[in-house]
C-alpha cells in the first residue's frame, strides 16, 4: 500500500496533567465524573510519583485521561503554548443531568453555551479541584459511542460521558501548528468561529486501510475516536507555565508500531526533534514539541491495558514494570497512602435529574 504523507493519526490517543493531592484527584474524577480508574501504576520517569490513568471500562484509546500527582510542584499558570481545555463528550439529552449534579456537587460552571453556529454543540465548563478546565460537550456523536463508558461507575449509563469530544490548545500564533496538523498529521480546517479555529480527522477509514481487517475496525473501534482539536490564537497572552492543574501533554493515536515509525520519519521531515520510541508497557510512545511549544506524543493502539490485568481487576491494585519489581516494597512505602474505588462501591448509581437537590446556584 502506499502511504500518503499524513497516514497514521486517528485522533486523540490520551492527555496527561498534572495533579496535586492525589486522593482528591482519585475522588474527583472516579466519585464526580464518573471515569473508571483504569491503571493504578506509577510514573516510569520519576517512580517516586503515581501515575493515575482513567477511561471507559477498557481504557480505550479516545478515553483515557491520566494524572501525575507531584503534590510539592506549585500550581501552573494557564496561558499560551499548552492544551488549555479537556472536553469531554456526553449525551444530549444529559445536560440536565449534569446540571444538577454540578450544582448538587458544588461545583461552579458555566453554560450551557452554544459554540459555532452551524453545530449543535452544547457545552458545559467547569474546573477539577487543581483548577484544570474541563468540559462536558452534549452532541449527538454521543449516540455512536455508547459502548465507551463506565457502566459500574457512579453516573448511569444514560449519561455518562462517551470518552473525549476534543481539547484546545492555546497559541500565540497558530499557523505554524495549524500547518503541522494539516499537511502532517491528516487533519483539516472545518470552521472558525474568531480566534478559535477547528481541526478534523475526516477520513479515518483511508488511515486504517491495510493496517486492520473489516473485522477489526469494527472490534476495535477505530472509526469512532475522537478526531477534534480546536487551537484558539491569543497573541497578547502570557506563556503558560507547567504546574498543578495545568496539561502536560496529549497523545495521539496511532494504529500500530508500523505506522508510528511512519509518522516519526514524517515528523522528523519537518525539521522537528522527536524522540526515539519508548515502551510505556500500555503503548509505545514517542514525543515531540509543535511549533508552538505543546509536548506532543504520538502513542499506539497495542499492547493495551489488560495485557498484565483482566477486566474486572483493572485499577484494583498497584501495578509496576517488571524492571521495578524489585523496588516495590520501597515505592509502596514512599508512594502517597490513598484509597481506590473497588468495583461494588457504585453499585448505585447517581439518581436521575429529577432526584437531585440544587444546592449551588448557576455562576
Amino acid at each position: 500500500m502506499t502511504r500518503d504523507s499524513h497516514q497514521g493519526i486517528l485522533g486523540i490517543h490520551h492527555i496527561t496533567a498534572i495533579a496535586g493531592n492525589p486522593q482528591k484527584n482519585i475522588d474527583f474524577y472516579t466519585g464526580f465524573l464518573g471515569l473508571r480508574l483504569v491503571k493504578l501504576t506509577v510514573n516510569f520517569d520519576d517512580p517516586q510519583t503515581y501515575h493515575f490513568y482513567y477511561g471507559d471500562d477498557i481504557g480505550r484509546p479516545g478515553t483515557i485521561l491520566t494524572f501525575f500527582p507531584w503534590q510539592n510542584m506549585p500550581k501552573g499558570f494557564r496561558g499560551t503554548g499548552q492544551v488549555i481545555t479537556t472536553a469531554f463528550l456526553i449525551p444530549e439529552s444529559s445536560i440536565e443531568y449534569w446540571i444538577n449534579r454540578l450544582k448538587s456537587q458544588g461545583v461552579s460552571y458555566t453554560g450551557p453555551t452554544k459554540r459555532f453556529d452551524d453545530v449543535d454543540e452544547q457545552v458545559i465548563t467547569f474546573y477539577d479541584p487543581d483548577g484544570m478546565e474541563i468540559e462536558l460537550v452534549a452532541h449527538k456523536d454521543a449516540e455512536t459511542k455508547k459502548d465507551h463508558v463506565w457502566r459500574k461507575g457512579p453516573i448511569p449509563e444514560e449519561y455518562a460521558t462517551r470518552g473525549f469530544y476534543s481539547a484546545t490548545l492555546s497559541l500565540e500564533g497558530y499557523e505554524r501548528t495549524a500547518d503541522l496538523l494539516i499537511e502532517n498529521m491528516g487533519f483539516s480546517k472545518t470552521k472558525s468561529e474568531g480566534n478559535r479555529f477547528r481541526f478534523e480527522i475526516k477520513d479515518k477509514e483511508k488511515i486504517i486501510d491495510g493496517f486492520y481487517s473489516n473485522k477489526q475496525k469494527r472490534e476495535l473501534d477505530l472509526l469512532n475516536s475522537p478526531s477534534t482539536v480546536d487551537l484558539v490564537c491569543l497573541p497578547y497572552t502570557q506563556r503558560g507555565s507547567m504546574g498543578v492543574g495545568t496539561v502536560h501533554h496529549i497523545a495521539w493515536r496511532t494504529p500500530t508500531d508500523e505506522s508510528q515509525l511512519d509518522m516519526r520519519k514524517i515528523i522528523i521531515n519537518t525539521g522537528l526533534d522527536a524522540t526515539p520510541v519508548i515502551d510505556r508497557t500500555y503503548f509505545h510512545s514517542l514525543y515531540f514539541r509543535e511549533p508552538g511549544g505543546i509536548l506532543f506524543e504520538i502513542a499506539t493502539d497495542p499492547p493495551g491495558f489488560m495485557i498484565d490485568q483482566k477486566e474486572e481487576e483493572l485499577g484494583q491494585k498497584l501495578l509496576l514494570p517488571e524492571w521495578l519489581e524489585p523496588d516495590r516494597k520501597y515505592l509502596e512505602k514512599v508512594l502517597p497512602k490513598i484509597s481506590t474505588p473497588s468495583l461494588d462501591k457504585f453499585s448505585s448509581p447517581s439518581p436521575s435529574p429529577s432526584d437531585q437537590t440544587s444546592k449551588l446556584s448557576e455562576r
